[in-house]
């Protein structure tokens, strides 16, 4: 851009954008990655694609509340602005108005001359107040627009009351009343004038809303305002304070509170990073135990599925009393399985949720690597299990695992809420409110503010749930989550949070805070309830999965990671949390304590086989660092429904057992096992049928037996009308020990049935705009545009008024047709993805006609390239197997 060009300015976004360099292109295309799919075929497209409505309100959504603010003063002010104007608008905030006024630039809603800049059009309508939408400056319509309905003969009549000369037409009459309420002096002589009563009705509607009701007949301080103008009729009954005569009462601001700076953040506890650490490690220790712990009580007794999907009332409730956990936190942590792909609907006609394939490879990998796939899945996932209980927008019920529970911005809060907590000082405690406030400044227009502040308590909360924090201070392996350094990407975070301890809650190397020492011990804090407005449905967006073969305009950014087990993009992250936690968490044990009182205590984690005997055969009656297990008659009998014989319990206990069994569990084996299978149940509807005729008359004569109509047929044989499941499980409730047998007289054992689903994949995200674009991708459409820009004709000039160019020229393919094996084409085209290089392959299209092509392969996966097409100078993507073969391309 030439120097004449700079100070005058561009003519059009378009023309400014044309101006931009590659890198600035891209940062646009970061920013606002609505506007690569599908992929503008030049910068005019571009440029007019940016400026559209959908477009515009969501690049505003995104933005903070000053950023914000400099917008809505420049939707008030002339066009273009002149900068000293838009400073006076926003006193208070010359330090951070260029910032602001770079992050509009850089979105493309600003344009124009750096010190005459221009709101672009669409940002002003939505923006600019009116009567429907008085917007945050609390600002009426102009005098312009407020006289638009007013007949000439009385716009004449306001110039005479305000002491102004008539004028021949309404047009220049508006005109001069305008120059009048911007003039200060001239403003504050007539004001003068004013009778007592008038200033105080003016002053009432000068900050907002400028919306007043009048009677048919106002007072006289009244009357008075509306002879000059400084009040104009709007609707029969109302009127409204002229924007100009706002401003000049306001001393020319346009926002009452400016907010330059985000709010503070106050700590509400200091520890040291490795009592954060031990808690973040006992929280992530009890959450996979949950996990498994309510995987396998579905996978022994499947939760059918609703008619409209998810989880009923009562097998929620019932899980939540098998796993000793309030509902709340069983949707919770159901909800985590089913996104991480592990439990999902097994399809039958019978449908019910049961584990998937997934679970049993996720449950024999080491228990840190566990946590790491949870919290991955966790914090990139975009439902909210909080809204389980409550109902949609057409008031139908949301039920776990059903559908609706989805909310595009979750996963966005999510991750900002665990990037704050990250940029504090290691060990230091955040106040909840103050993370809210926080959010709140940086995302303002993102959702309702309730809406906004229930999903930031609910990540708060769910983060210690899960171990992601510890006592409230982000832990090291929650950290490595965001990757690199802490932050997503390895960048720098946004404004780092302004830290204020509180020196009453700070604790030392032992660790203090006893308010949340809970979290130490493993003890989960409720989650966070939601109100009303939450429950509504969510902003759809297209699905954007493997691209599809096709031309630029079809080209879309691929899907990001689900962030399930299976999620390859988060894996070096859940490596390094698994790394981090590792040493924290105690390894699994494979052996216990039995004690004389009939219980057994487990001092660690046991491992999954012999954690699974102790659960079949013993009661958990306490949870935490250690477990500890009761033996009853009936979980003895549970063991020997499934299949153990008294010999082999007493081999297990024994070989597990640091200590001696004590001979008061001996005997409860031995009785239990004495009297297990003496009565058998069978087919008649049922049967009870027993060699001690003695024992059949005692089940007779019992008189709690009567609902079961049995009958005597023979010595040691009762019939009953009962099916035989129900008969066995009430004779277990009156205290005897019955077995079920088979139709040859054989002991039926109860062996739990591991239900599984087929291959299932995790459940996609499902956020409100397009996943981010790489460098990679970025540069690959920056080139596409600039290649469509030049085959139209279209100049395009660099800072030092020089046309742009400079690209390497490419040689165009020649020679056989590339041939190699489908391994070495893979690998050849990856390489390039990550070196950038340049490759020429042969290609068969649909109608069977092969060719050549040279590539700058941006992305290999799912069967397809993703490239810039340098033949066709756009972005395409090729499915693989129809390329056949790679070929290096001639040097020079």
């Amino acid at each position: 851009m030439t120097t004449e060009q700079r100070s005058r300015g561009p003519r059009t976004l378009a023309e400014e954008l044309r101006a931009r360099s590659d890198e600035q292109l891209s940062g646009l295309l970061r920013a606002r990655t609505d506007l690569l799919s599908p992929l503008p075929g030049d910068i005019s497209q571009l440029a007019t694609r940016a400026g559209t409505r959908a477009s515009v309100v969501r690049a505003l959504d995104r933005l903070d509340v000053f950023t914000l603010q400099v917008a809505e003063a420049l939707a008030i002010a002339p066009q273009p602005c002149p900068y000293d104007t838009l400073a006076g608008l926003l006193p208070g905030g010359e330090r951070e108005l260029p910032r602001a006024l770079a992050a509009l630039r850089g979105r493309a809603l600003l344009w124009g001359a750096e010190r005459e800049p221009r709101l672009v059009r669409t940002a002003q309508e939505v923006l600019a107040p009116t009567a429907a939408r008085p917007g945050t400056t609390g600002l009426g319509p102009t005098v312009a627009e407020a006289c638009a309905g007013i007949s000439p003969r009385r716009v004449q009549e306001l110039l005479t009351g305000a002491g102004l000369p008539g004028t021949g037409d309404a047009v220049s009459a508006v005109n001069a009343l305008t120059e009048l309420f911007g003039d200060e002096q001239r403003f504050a002589r007539l004001l003068e004038e004013a009778p007592d009563g008038a200033l105080t009705a003016l002053d009432r509607l000068a900050w907002g809303p400028p919306y007043g009701e009048v009677s048919a007949r106002p007072g006289p301080q009244l009357r008075w305002l509306l002879d000059r103008g400084l009040l104009l009729p709007h609707q029969p009954g109302t009127v409204v304070l002229p924007r100009e005569v706002a401003l000049r009462l306001r001393g020319g601001r346009a926002h009452r509170e400016l907010r330059p700076q985000p709010p503070r953040v106050t700590a509400r506890g200091q520890y040291t990073p490795d009592t954060v650490d031990a808690a973040g490690a006992g929280a992530a220790q009890g959450a996979v135990a949950l996990i498994d712990e309510l995987l396998s009580g579905w996978s022994a007794d499947p939760p059918a599925v609703l008619r409209t999907g998810g989880v009923g009332v009562r097998d929620l409730k019932r899980t939540a009393v098998a796993l000793d956990i309030p509902e709340p936190q069983a949707a919770f942590w159901a909800e985590l399985a089913y996104g991480a792909g592990l439990v999902a609907g097994d399809g039958e006609a019978d449908e019910r949720y049961a584990p998937t394939p997934s679970y049993d490879v996720w449950s024999s990998e080491p228990g840190q690597l566990r946590w790491a796939r949870l919290a991955a899945v966790w914090l990139a996932g975009t439902r909210v299990p909080g809204l389980v209980g409550g109902r949609d927008g057409k008031g139908r019920p949301l039920s776990a695992l059903g559908p609706g529970l989805d909310r595009g911005p979750a996963a966005e809060l999510r991750r900002r809420v665990v990037e704050l907590l990250a940029a504090v000082e290691p060990g230091t405690a955040p106040e909840p409110s103050a993370i809210r406030d926080h959010i709140g400044w940086e995302l303002p227009r993102r959702m309702p503010a309730e809406a906004r502040d229930a999903l930031c308590e609910a990540a708060l909360a769910e983060a210690e749930l899960l171990g992601v924090t510890g006592r409230g201070a982000l832990t090291s392996f929650g950290r490595a989550l965001l990757g690199p350094a802490g932050t997503p990407d390895g960048t720098a975070s946004a404004p780092e949070a302004d830290i204020t301890p509180d020196a009453a809650d700070t604790d030392d190397a032992v660790g203090g805070g006893s308010a949340d020492a809970g979290a130490a011990t493993g003890e989960a804090p409720g989650t966070a309830t939601f109100p009303a407005s939450v429950t509504g449905p969510g902003a759809g967006v297209d699905s954007a999965g493997v691209p599809v073969p096709g031309p630029a305009e079809a080209f879309a950014p691929p899907a990001p990671s689900t962030g399930g087990w299976l999620g390859r993009a988060a894996e070096p992250t859940v490596l390094e949390a698994a790394r981090l936690l590792g040493p924290l968490l105690p390894e699994p044990l494979d052996h216990f304590l039995l004690q004389a009182d009939l219980t057994a205590v487990a001092p660690g984690p046991l491992l999954r086989e012999p954690a699974a005997t102790m659960a079949l055969a013993a009661d958990i009656e306490s949870k935490g660092g250690a477990t500890v297990y009761r033996f009853t008659p009936d979980s003895v009998r549970r063991a020997l429904d499934s299949g153990w014989s008294p010999a082999a319990l007493h081999d297990f206990l024994a070989a597990h057992s640091r200590t001696p069994v004590p001979q008061p569990l001996s005997y409860l084996i031995d009785d239990v096992a004495r009297r297990h299978g003496r009565l058998r149940v069978g087919v008649a509807a049922g049967y009870l049928r027993c060699e001690d005729e003695a024992l059949l008359t005692q089940v007779l004569a019992d008189r709690r037996t009567e609902t079961l109509r049995l009958r005597r047929i023979a010595p040691t044989v009762l019939i009953s009308g009962t099916p035989p499941e129900i008969l066995l499980a009430r004779l277990r409730e009156l205290g005897f020990a019955p077995a079920a047998e088979s139709a040859e007289g054989a002991v039926l054992t109860a062996a739990a049935t591991s239900h599984r689903t087929p291959p299932r994949t995790a459940p996609e995200p499902v956020p409100d705009g397009p996943p981010a674009a790489d460098d990679r991708l970025l540069t690959a459409a920056v080139r596409a545009i600039r290649a469509g820009d030049d085959s139209g004709g279209s100049p395009r000039a660099t800072a030092s008024g020089a046309p742009a160019g400079g690209r390497t020229a490419v040689p165009a393919p020649f020679g056989a047709l590339p041939r190699t094996s489908p391994a070495d084409t893979l690998a050849v085209l990856q390489a390039a993805a990550l070196t950038g290089a340049l490759v020429r392959i042969g290609y068969v299209g649909a109608d069977g006609i092969a060719g050549q092509r040279i590539l700058a392969p941006v992305r290999v996966e799912g069967g397809f390239v993703t490239a810039f097409d340098h033949t066709a100078e756009e972005v395409r993507t090729y499915p693989l197997h129809r390329i056949t073969g790679t070929a290096e391309l001639p040097e020079g």
